[in-house]
């Protein structure tokens, strides 16, 4: 690799530790597909909106790390509301 995408690659993953090793896996997984899937769509000339939920939810407080913000599926109570939550509200 060029040295200086190493450098970025550091800077991204190593420098911050505790959430570095777990970027480093997600990325790849999740966002560097996600944000291909929105280049193609706003190369079809549709409205893209991107956002990443860093906000934890208080009902994940013991059973995270601390370093862990929001999963996957948190997203949806903030953005839709919780009657879109299964289970009692």
């Amino acid at each position: 690799a060029p040295p200086e995408l190493v450098h970025l690659a550091y800077d991204e993953y190593v420098k911050k530790c505790e959430n570095g090793f777990l970027e480093a896996l997600g990325d790849p997984i999740f966002v560097f597909p996600d944000i291909e899937k929105a280049r193609y769509h706003r190369d079809a000339g549709n409205p893209v909106y991107f956002y990443e939920v860093q906000h934890r939810p208080s009902s994940t407080k013991y059973t995270r790390p601390n370093f862990v913000k929001a999963d996957h599926p948190n997203d949806i109570g903030f953005a839709l509301g919780k009657p879109f939550l299964a289970g009692d509200v």
